[in-house]
């Protein structure tokens, strides 16, 4: 059985292992962590995933964001462990945070990644939404979370502390 939590203070070395185990060496220049860089993550939406020993077995975070002066969540990064791939680990995070976020006011969501595998979620690739370099613009997607959320939502991809607006 897995449970899902709001990660904690406490959470965080174990997390940033988890994430480093799963993804490249270097991961942290992505374009996607220079948007995180100094901004505070959405709380509320990184969680955590354990086993019933405790053992941590995934984890996501998100992360404020705006594209063309909108709002939109930044989800990312999503890491479930080696051993438990295939479980639906990773699925159940991002249902929570898809299933949760509306409640909290956001009307779209925004990552980086292969459509073929977030398509299952509703994700669906972005026209007009420019990521920081060097991004692959095939792999800029997005998720309304209210019908017509991303209509007319174009430009650069800001760091939520970025006064600079398109």
């Amino acid at each position: 059985m897995i449970t899902i939590a709001q990660e904690t203070p406490d959470d965080w070395w174990e997390v940033e292992a988890l994430y480093d185990l799963c993804f490249a060496p270097g991961r942290e220049m992505l374009s996607s962590y220079r948007l995180r860089r100094g901004v505070p993550p959405v709380p509320q939406f990184c969680l955590t995933a354990r086993d019933e020993t405790g053992t941590l077995a995934g984890a996501i975070r998100n992360w404020p964001a705006r594209v063309g002066g909108k709002w939109t969540l930044l989800l990312g990064p999503v890491a479930v462990h080696p051993t438990r791939q295939g479980e639906g680990i990773g699925g159940a995070l991002m249902h929570h945070v898809i299933e949760a976020a509306p409640a909290e006011g956001w009307s779209r969501i925004l990552l980086v990644g292969d459509e073929p595998y977030y398509r299952r979620f509703g994700f669906r690739k972005l026209e007009g939404v420019e990521m920081p370099p060097p991004t692959n613009p095939d792999r800029v997607l997005g998720l309304e979370l209210r019908e017509g959320a991303w209509e007319g939502v174009r430009g650069k991809v800001r760091k939520a502390t970025d006064p600079a607006m398109d």
